[in-house]
Formats: C-alpha cells, structure tokens, sequence
C-alpha cells in the first residue's frame, strides 16, 4: 500500500504544487480544505485514479472529505480493494 501512498503523493506534489511552492506535504496535509487541490482539480484526480486502479467512483463517494489528504484518498480505494 505505501507505493499507492507514493503514487498518489506524487501525482498531488506534480499537478497541483507550483515549481517554486515550498509547502511541505505529506500524507496527512490537508489538500482541499488547505486550498491545494480545488473541485476542478478534484475532478482531474478522481479521474487520475480511477484510471490507474481501474475503478469506477461515484460521486457519493467521491467527496471533499474523502479527497482532503492522501491518507483519506488511501481508505476510499481499499473500498475498491486496491492494493
């Protein structure tokens, strides 16, 4: 599970962090309530990973609360069985 913690890290600190962000971020940095990722950019990474993983999310699952860190990202795929 820590490389899709990585991936998806990774994904967040290359699409959504300006080259000169210094903002540190880790796997519980708030990315929507602290203004990182936006519901435009949400919708790119809910798309991001259902691509990857092969899943299909639901916008019932596909909340605020449930893209705001990658630890919360992490729990909504094990509801997928990604590992």
């Amino acid at each position: 599970m820590s490389d899709i913690k990585n991936a998806v890290l990774s994904y967040v600190k290359n699409e959504y962090l300006e080259e000169d962000d210094d903002r540190e971020i880790n796997f519980d940095t708030p990315l929507i309530s602290g203004g990182i990722v936006d519901s435009f950019s949400m919708v790119s990474l809910k798309r991001f990973l259902e691509t990857k993983y092969n899943i299909q999310i639901s916008d019932a699952k596909a909340t605020p609360e449930a893209f705001d860190t990658v630890n919360n990202i992490i729990n909504l795929l094990k509801e997928f069985n990604v590992q």
